[in-house]
């Protein structure tokens, strides 16, 4: 639940309602509760200000995820693929957006505007196995350059991970992280076997 708040969000709401209150008591002569007012929410409200300058909102699922995808999740998923999950549905701050870093060590993109985004991910069944679906905007990169690019993605996302990937419209690049785990084991995350 909170990696779904936004901490900006919160630093101006409460930062916001200590500094009417400092003011309201300023203006009532409670010299206590005007202090604390000042001291604790001008900061709050300024700090709530500052990230939501710098704030990136989750990734969106691009379609709900099936009770059954869910079971294979936890039966399936990689360390690799959770963290991904998780990072890219939670508010980030500082970061132009998700992955960048991952697109900027595969070498995918040229300039800070060229980088293939992040629009979406979705989870889905591919042959009996889990996969963890990264749907990109990506105009500037082409399907090509990221067929050259598979080798090293497949290296880059770790053991037990294949990756696949697609082309569903011009200027989209769909990268599917599918899990190869052995038959019979689970995640390393429920630590059954």
């Amino acid at each position: 639940m909170l990696r779904q708040t936004s901490l900006a969000q919160l630093g101006l709401v409460i930062g916001g309602l200590l500094t009417i209150v400092g003011f309201a008591a300023y203006f009532a002569d409670y010299a206590t509760l005007n202090l604390a007012g000042f001291f604790y929410g001008i900061p709050l409200l300024l700090g709530g200000l500052a990230l939501k300058a710098a704030e990136l909102k989750p990734t969106p699922y691009s379609q709900s995820t099936a009770p059954e995808v869910i079971t294979l999740r936890e039966k399936q998923a990689t360390p690799t693929q959770n963290q991904i999950r998780q990072d890219v549905t939670r508010y980030r701050y500082g970061q132009a957006s998700h992955l960048i870093e991952t697109i900027e060590r595969l070498e995918l993109g040229n300039f800070d505007e060229e980088y293939p985004e992040l629009q979406g991910i979705r989870e889905i069944e591919i042959a009996g196995a889990y996969g963890l679906v990264l749907e990109f905007d990506s105009p500037f990169v082409p399907l090509k350059a990221w067929q050259e690019k598979q080798e090293r993605i497949t290296k880059f996302f770790g053991p037990d991970i294949r990756i696949d990937l697609a082309q569903p419209s011009e200027d989209q690049i769909d990268l599917s992280l599918i899990s190869e785990l052995p038959q019979g084991l689970n995640s390393p995350e429920t630590g059954e076997n």
